[in-house]
């Protein structure tokens, strides 16, 4: 799952996404202040432009030379959105920097220590809120599944268990999926939202 994996998915098709923001950013992050939000696994963009709508000053980072370009060219060069291209799970962004870390569906490979997921989770600020979004996955993936087997990552429910007491988790569970894109079959999701105390 490279940079030539995700190009190669990208390219399959003209928008590999709705376009539309993701529906558990929407309700999650609708009433929070604006302030520093990082995107992790931006794709195409649409959460990222969603919040820069609303006032957050967004960095925005996928592998996906491919999605980033479609990103940007949807809101043009004057967005104020920071598009960057690269691996997060290789090289965190600077730690504590952000009030608002959202991952929606993005796979961060388990490890015995915990060093990747770990070097994400502290790029949250004192204050800030941390939202992880998975998809609820009931039993082993169909036969004709082609992709990486789901259980080699982390679960949001994986994460909750791994935050110590400089978090408050304000939810941590199984939820009906605002909207779903037609066709999708998964409707219901695992969501973690935590804040950081210190």
């Amino acid at each position: 799952m490279d940079q030539a994996f995700w190009d190669e998915q990208y390219r399959q098709s003209e928008r590999r996404f709705s376009g539309r923001v993701n529906g558990t950013l929407r309700v999650e992050a609708g009433g929070l202040r604006p302030g520093r939000a990082l995107d992790l696994g931006c794709g195409e963009g649409a959460d990222a432009i969603w919040l820069a709508e609303r006032g957050w000053k967004v960095t925005a980072v996928d592998i996906s030379a491919v999605a980033l370009e479609r990103a940007a060219a949807v809101v043009g060069a004057d967005s104020g959105i920071d598009w960057q291209q690269g691996d997060p799970r290789v090289t965190p962004p600077p730690g504590q920097s952000f009030d608002l870390v959202s991952a929606q569906y993005f796979p961060v490979l388990r490890e015995a220590e915990h060093r990747t997921l770990r070097g994400l989770l502290d790029t949250v600020a004192p204050g800030g809120t941390l939202l992880v979004v998975g998809h609820l996955l009931d039993g082993p993936p169909p036969a004709e599944w082609t992709g990486p087997d789901p259980s080699e990552f982390y679960s949001p429910e994986e994460i909750a268990e791994l935050l110590d007491e400089d978090w408050s988790i304000e939810f941590n569970g199984p939820r009906e999926r605002p909207e779903v894109p037609e066709g999708n079959p998964h409707h219901k999701d695992v969501v973690l939202r935590a804040r950081r105390l210190r």
